[in-house]
């Protein structure tokens, strides 16, 4: 059973959205060992569209729904320009802090720690979906 919520573009409503998280694991008894790959990856994301979308006050929306042996997970981004996170450059986390540029790590996170990543874009409308399973 998919749900879906629209959250406000606030930084403040990390909680409201951790919680929507953990109530959507309980009601659909998905395997608990999931709930940090999912809040990290959820975060990582709203953060992101709320920070750099600025163009927009539209609101964010999350959709959820049981994946086989785990989680899909939708973030919708309304009237806002392109943005697809898998083409971002990756991060060299091997070089000494003090040559690393600042920003990126928490997508990278994301890329590594989702089991897929796919993006959609249609009219003005950006759509990240990632899934997180146990095989």
């Amino acid at each position: 059973m998919k749900i879906s919520r629209e959250f406000s573009r606030s930084f403040d409503e990390l909680k409201d959205i951790v919680a929507f998280a953990h109530e959507f694991f309980e009601k659909q008894d998905i395997d608990p060992s999931l709930r940090y790959i999912v809040d990290l990856c959820v975060e990582e994301l709203f953060v992101n569209m709320v920070s750099y979308n600025t163009e927009t006050s539209s609101n964010i929306r999350i959709d959820m729904s049981p994946h086989e042996h785990g989680i899909e997970v939708s973030l919708t981004d309304f009237d806002v320009d392109r943005f697809d996170p898998r083409d971002v450059k990756p991060v060299d986390i091997d070089a000494p802090l003090e040559s690393r540029m600042a920003g990126g790590l928490g997508l990278y996170l994301v890329l590594k720690m989702a089991d897929s990543i796919h993006y959609e874009y249609r009219n003005r409308t950006s759509k990240i979906t990632f899934i997180a399973d146990r095989k």
